[in-house]
């Protein structure tokens, strides 16, 4: 297995504007660093962390491209629609949309957060997107191996409520591909394994210690946030395959064949 991947070639998304949710930190701010450095403008989303963001929106502004840092929390309507507001006020609309915000391990947040934000949030950030694409735009959902193949693959306890919530948003979005592709839009799926260096990561071994080094040692091994990223800056932009799929690293232990069926 090799984690070598191209990279954008810088000024290839020159004139073109991308926003990525949840990126204040991790794949989300990695991936804007990535377009930015490509050329596109970009909108940072953040929950609540508005320092953090103005970071990684400094950081794109110093390669030449505009940025602005918006605050929506993804399972609330009335900010997401503030939020598309902001990026056409400042933009005019958007011609990549990577839906990277995911979560439902914080504690607190009741028991049908993961398939509030991980379903329902976003179908209705699309919904919402929707009038702010810019013709040919490219919409990137980005998830796990362990939620694409759930159905065939069990996974950790700890994980299992969030990968079944993620799958389902995975499936609700593959619902919309024939209307999208209608109004000349596209939509692509990455997956990919546990990702070292993520909160998602972090929390996994506090709540079962042991369990990124167990799946490392089966995987061989596991991506960084960085690397990660990159697949994903690249599904913005590279052809989209017939199954609307782009699997990221080793998927022999996850029963692929039968997972992409599913």
């Amino acid at each position: 297995m090799t984690n070598a991947a191209p990279s954008l070639e810088p000024g290839s998304l020159t004139g073109r504007t991308a926003l990525v949710t949840g990126s204040s930190r991790g794949i989300g701010a990695a991936t804007v660093a990535l377009l930015a450095g490509a050329g596109a403008n970009v909108v940072v989303n953040y929950r609540a962390k508005a320092p953090r963001a103005e970071k990684v929106v400094a950081a794109a502004q110093q390669q030449g491209v505009e940025a602005i840092a918006v605050q929506a929390d993804l399972t609330d309507a009335a900010s997401v629609a503030t939020m598309f507001d902001a990026a056409k006020g400042r933009f005019g609309g958007l011609d990549i949309l990577v839906m990277n915000a995911s979560g439902g391990m914080e504690s607190g947040m009741g028991e049908d957060y993961a398939m509030r934000l991980n379903r329902d949030a976003q179908v209705a950030l699309l919904d919402a997107a929707l009038p702010v694409l810019n013709d040919g735009a490219r919409v990137v959902f980005v998830t796990s191996h362990q939620a694409h193949f759930i159905r065939t693959t069990p996974t950790m306890p700890e994980y299992e409520a969030v990968a079944r919530s993620k799958r389902a948003g995975e499936d609700a979005l593959r619902e919309r591909i024939p209307a999208l592709a209608e109004r000349g839009f596209e939509l692509v799926v990455v997956s990919g394994d546990m990702i070292e260096g993520t909160i998602t990561a972090t929390l996994l071994e506090r709540a079962n210690p042991g369990a990124i080094a167990s799946r490392r040692e089966d995987a061989g091994k596991l991506y960084n946030v960085e690397e990660f990223a990159q697949e994903v800056a690249l599904a913005a932009v590279e052809p989209v395959g017939d199954d609307n799929t782009r699997l990221v690293g080793d998927v022999a232990g996850f029963g692929a064949a039968e997972g992409l069926k599913a």
